[in-house]
């Protein structure tokens, strides 16, 4: 039996180490997200996304992949475009893609995996969004939903949908791009700052207690590993950015790169409080293809990432990291440090708002 305290500086080590690799790529990824809110304005997104079977659901997807919302952000978002009057095919295609992906998630990704499986992710979000919207719109379902804002999450990320973040302030470019940091700083790491260091907590718990042959033998790749991990990330709530690091401790641990695609695809983009308003929104069949889509090209996608790695003989477990530790050892800390600094205050609200429910 592991010592208690050998398992407690383990898991402080691979979380402490996962949080240096990460937070150069995260905070360029929250910086990014700050400029995405304050210069896209949700009315002009959504006269985009109201005409046609084709076009609304390819730039649905496209706006979608950089954003950095989670599954339950993405549902007030998807409200106003919708009274904006985005018609289904391209609400389904935005909230399978935004969920998915997002330019924090994507660049935590390099930071702690692999390139193969960084550009394959956001790949695998914009294909599943747009077989699914365009479906929609094919079976004659490109009317409108609800209509009405309808969320089922008390993050902050529920409080941003009226269009006060996404106004462009009237005061100059500098304005513009100093309005941009705050939101960053403000907004965008508060709501994913408590699921990344949980996500890091995940991975450090993964890495000093998980067997190596238990994870190569039910997660090491196949369609059984794939299904395995959609029963395990479809009713979990993990935003993308969250997810990575799980993702990445299981590589490490020898499930199959293609097996952690899964949990990265399918985690963020389904959980069992936000199917409820998705259902709601879309109605029933835009919601069952939503799901089931999810489902099946998530397992398609983890299985063509396998079979790229073993036909290149590329061995996820040996790269994963090296783009993170090639940031000099002084930004990382620096970046470590600012994350950790804008936390306290994100932190604190999670626990107002965990004390007031």
């Amino acid at each position: 039996m592991i010592p208690v305290g050998d398992v407690i500086v383990s898991i402080g080590g691979t979380m402490w180490h996962m949080l240096l690799q990460a937070s150069p790529y995260m905070v360029l990824g929250i910086l990014f997200a700050g400029l995405l809110k304050v210069f896209l304005r949700p009315e002009t997104v959504a006269r985009h996304l109201s005409r046609g079977r084709f076009m609304p659901v390819l730039k649905a997807a496209l706006l979608g992949i950089p954003l950095p919302l989670c599954s339950c952000g993405v549902l007030p978002a998807a409200v106003t475009l919708e009274k904006e009057g985005a018609n289904r095919g391209a609400l389904t295609s935005f909230l399978i893609s935004t969920p998915e992906s997002g330019v924090d998630s994507i660049a935590v990704t390099w930071a702690l995996m692999d390139p193969v499986i960084t550009v394959a992710r956001p790949i695998a979000a914009f294909v599943t969004a747009i077989a699914a919207g365009i479906t929609v719109n094919m079976m004659g379902q490109g009317g409108h939903g609800i209509g009405g804002r309808s969320c089922a999450c008390h993050s902050s990320c529920c409080s941003d949908t009226d269009g006060r973040h996404g106004t462009v302030p009237e005061d100059g470019f500098g304005a513009k791009i100093w309005a941009s940091m705050v939101y960053a700083a403000r907004e965008v790491w508060a709501d994913i700052a408590g699921w990344f260091f949980l996500g890091l907590l995940v991975a450090g718990i993964i890495s000093a207690l998980v067997p190596e042959d238990l994870m190569a033998r039910y997660l090491g790749g196949g369609v059984l590993s794939m299904l395995v991990m959609l029963v395990a990330g479809i009713p979990m709530y993990i935003c993308a950015t969250a997810s990575t690091p799980v993702a990445a401790a299981l590589v490490l641990k020898g499930a199959s790169p293609g097996t952690a695609l899964v949990l990265m695809l399918a985690g963020p983009a389904t959980n069992m409080t936000s199917l409820t308003v998705v259902y709601a929104l879309l109605g029933r069949y835009a919601g069952s293809v939503y799901l089931v889509f999810i489902a099946i090209f998530s397992v398609v996608s983890g299985l063509l990432l396998d079979f790229f790695y073993v036909y290149f003989g590329i061995s996820a477990q040996a790269v994963a990291g090296s783009a993170g530790e090639a940031a000099p050892y002084y930004v990382q800390i620096t970046c470590a440090v600012l994350l950790l600094m804008l936390s306290f205050r994100a932190l604190a609200g999670w626990i107002q708002v965990g004390e007031s429910r």
